[in-house]
């Protein structure tokens, strides 16, 4: 009996030791808006403590030095201040240290094993393989007024022909030409399917994506207008396309920026809207927040605070002018009373960004005034991003109002704002779905566009 008991004393512990040691190598997997990474920290004893570094293998990125390494009463805190990057866990029972990796004031939750992980790979049924039924093109275009070189695909139902195009346009954040997300590619799969049905397709990656040039970071919406546009003039030196008609297909910030070319091109001939905003940036915004945490599970307390706050901030940049040298300062005295110093410091490095700054203030109807083509407009009824109802009222009531007849909306049921068939609506179900790309829409799109390219 004594030897038994020593046995189990002796193993519990080697278990609390073990549990304990946090030296070595962690491994954990962050779920981002363009899929997976992985991720990688090294921990090491030192004199005073703990060091370490940090890997991003997906990113090719090996020993970053970590500013903070601290193990107390099985919490770990690592610190990269330089990329304002913070790390919290707790080593549990199992040996996981279960926590929230910090980077730009946005939290994202993250687990950390000894076990090598590899990123999971879902099954993306509706993704077409090569080689493809029609003929596609490695293209490069100019956007001269910005000295922006944008490189994508053009896919045309065969080689020679004579046939109406559309340009697909990216939503928001860094796109490549498939508008790749959470191992997604919507705009392959819709590409494919317009071509199969004689619609010639011109794909691009964002500026400063993929295989084209120029600065993302700085660019706002309009700016990225100005290289659809030049996507636009590009059509037009193609011999196999019908310049009559030449159509956009924008997606989420994508259906923002087709109005904008729209209202001021003859060259465009229809635009269809997928999830386009119809409302100003500021509200949107906040919709989108209060949406998503509700779904999340957030207190009404912890959203209306939440919400205070940022609304306390968009005012901040309503009120601004372009020019108006405080600004950036008035932001920051005001996230500072709000948030600790690095959160404070992201939040307004975020919303003083161009991008930011244009998308609060921008208002959808001034361009949707302007459009005189037929549109198509298309919203999910589990849409959290941009809430079907009250966007497609704004942008029907607003192309009415402009005197423009050719207008069809709709709020396809049960899809959330990738146009995936969902249960929530939530960002999380994006990459579990492995349907990319609702087949009832794809075929409600490519039914309209040639209805209007007869």
């Amino acid at each position: 009996m004594l030897k038994t008991v020593l046995i189990i004393i002796t193993a519990l512990i080697s278990f609390i030791m073990n549990a304990q040691e946090i030296t070595g190598q962690w491994n954990g997997l962050l779920k981002v808006p363009n899929g997976q990474l992985r991720v990688v920290f090294h921990v090491n004893k030192a004199e005073n403590g703990y060091n370490g570094t940090m890997d991003s293998p997906d990113q090719k990125v090996t020993g970053i030095p970590l500013g903070k390494v601290v193990f107390e009463n099985s919490i770990l805190k690592l610190e990269i201040p330089s990329a304002q990057i913070s790390y919290e866990g707790t080593l549990n029972k199992d040996n996981i240290v279960v926590g929230k990796f910090t980077q730009g004031g946005q939290s994202l939750e993250l687990d950390l094993s000894r076990e090598t992980i590899q990123q999971q790979v879902y099954a993306r049924p509706q993704e077409p393989q090569k080689p493809y039924p029609y003929y596609t093109e490695e293209v490069k275009f100019e956007n001269k007024t910005d000295n922006v070189v944008l490189a994508g695909t053009l896919s045309l139902p065969k080689k020679e022909g004579n046939f109406p195009a559309v340009i697909l346009i990216t939503g928001s954040g860094r796109q490549n030409r498939d508008e790749e997300l959470l191992g997604h590619k919507p705009f392959l799969v819709l590409a494919d399917y317009l071509t199969k049905k004689g619609i010639a397709v011109l794909r691009f990656d964002d500026r400063g994506a993929g295989e084209s040039t120029g600065d993302f970071s700085k660019a706002s919406t309009i700016d990225f207008s100005k290289d659809v546009q030049a996507g636009v003039d590009y059509l037009k030196t193609r011999k196999e396309i019908d310049k009559k008609k030449i159509g956009l297909i924008g997606h989420s910030e994508g259906g923002l920026i087709a109005p904008i070319i729209a209202g001021n091109s003859k060259d465009v001939d229809f635009i269809v809207l997928l999830a386009g905003p119809g409302l100003r940036g500021d509200a949107l915004l906040l919709l989108q927040t209060e949406l998503i945490e509700r779904q999340s599970g957030v207190s009404n307390e912890e959203i209306k605070k939440r919400q205070e706050i940022l609304k306390g901030a968009y005012d901040l940049v309503l009120a601004s002018s372009a020019n108006d040298e405080n600004f950036k300062k008035s932001v920051g005295t005001y996230f500072n009373s709000k948030f600790d110093e690095n959160q404070a410091k992201a939040a307004t490095h975020q919303i003083t960004s161009n991008w930011w700054y244009t998308f609060i203030k921008m208002d959808p109807a001034v361009a949707l005034a302007k459009v005189k083509c037929p549109v198509l407009a298309l919203n999910g009824s589990k849409d959290l991003q941009v809430p079907a109802e009250v966007n497609l009222q704004v942008i029907e009531k607003t192309l009415a109002k402009a005197g423009n007849k050719k207008v069809t909306a709709k709020i396809s049921p049960d899809l959330n704002h990738l146009f995936q068939e969902c249960k929530t609506g939530s960002p999380d179900e994006y990459e579990k779905i492995e349907q990319t790309f609702s087949p009832i829409t794809l075929e409600e799109i490519s039914r309209w566009v040639l209805l209007q390219t007869k």
